[in-house]
């Protein structure tokens, strides 16, 4: 993988690098402060152009951090740039991206793209008729360390079972910047750290055929997964579980034995630097990245599915969350 110091993703050896391309950043919440804003400032081949904001004085606050300049008006900031990073809950993001999409902007989108699969596929369907380059940032698909664990995976096969764990303490006491986040609360880890799980399970064991799922305290929740291929796997997810049990996990089996996920090594904002090299990658060759809104997409509609199989919104289950605590 490239890493952002190294020559520009998409520029033949020894050719002059090409003019950096303008991003603009869509939010302003504590991801954006950590992860987008910094890995944007960072990049060599970027430019980082402006910023909007739902709130106009955090916009000016990161704007002043980073020396650029805040916009009012989201329409003005995606007319003056080439692409947008959003940092945004997923169904303010999807409408935004519409529009970046329309007004010829390339996309470097956050998980999930959307919390419906129309949502998700309006803002496919946009980049397509724009002829935009898309990218949604999946962590552990841009930290070297787990996206190389993940492709080597991927070229194995034969992989017979698979399981996933993202069980973290945001809404189970722990002192975190996102439990204040309205759009975890309502939707809860199914559609926030799902996306993750998913990320990891589907390049090494394929599509998913089936999703049955099961509710657990809090907003916990249990899927069990049929793969095309035959293959299966289990994933739970949980943002209510006490701080002591915490942790994330992801293993797969097979006639080659198990194997198990290596925990991620890089801070966040250095593997959003590696998605950033992914788009300009795929705006400069032509070809798209395999973490583009097509599987974006699939994210969404599996998640979708697995919402549906709960028969509601798991949501957060303030009274068990506060009993466990």
């Amino acid at each position: 993988m490239t890493t952002p110091h190294d020559d520009l993703p998409g520029t033949p050896h020894g050719a002059p690098p090409p003019a950096p391309l303008r991003f603009g950043l869509l939010g302003t919440g504590p991801w954006a402060h950590a992860t987008h804003a910094p890995a944007l400032d960072a990049h060599p081949g970027v430019e980082f152009a402006g910023v909007w904001g739902r709130r106009p004085e955090a916009a000016a606050e990161l704007a002043d951090r980073f020396g650029i300049r805040a916009h009012s008006d989201v329409d003005a900031l995606l007319a003056d740039c080439d692409a947008v990073a959003v940092a945004l809950p997923p169904d303010i993001q999807a409408p935004l991206a519409v529009r970046a999409a329309e007004a010829g902007c390339h996309l470097l989108l956050d998980k999930p793209v959307a919390t419906t699969p129309g949502g998700a596929a309006e803002v496919a369907a946009a980049a397509e008729r724009a002829g935009v380059a898309s990218v949604v940032f999946f962590t552990l698909r841009f930290s070297p360390t787990t996206a190389g664990w993940i492709d080597a995976r991927a070229a194995a096969g034969d992989w017979l079972l698979g399981r996933a764990d993202w069980l973290s303490p945001v809404f189970g006491g722990a002192d975190s910047p996102y439990a204040a986040s309205p759009w975890r609360k309502e939707k809860g880890a199914l559609w926030d750290v799902g996306p993750h799980a998913l990320s990891v399970l589907l390049p090494v064991l394929g599509d998913v055929a089936d999703v049955a799922a099961v509710a657990g305290p809090g907003d916990t929740v249990h899927l069990t997964l049929r793969h095309h291929g035959g293959a299966s796997s289990t994933v739970t997810v949980s943002h209510t579980v006490p701080p002591g049990a915490a942790g994330v996990t992801a293993e797969v089996r097979g006639p080659a034995g198990v194997a198990v996920l290596p925990e991620r090594e890089e801070p966040p904002a250095e593997s959003f630097g590696h998605a950033l090299d992914a788009l300009l990658r795929a705006v400069r060759t032509g070809t798209p990245d395999a973490c583009d809104l097509r599987f974006g997409v699939r994210v969404t509609e599996i998640l979708a599915g697995a919402e549906a199989a709960l028969g509601a919104v798991p949501g957060l289950d303030t009274g068990r969350a506060a009993a466990a605590r």
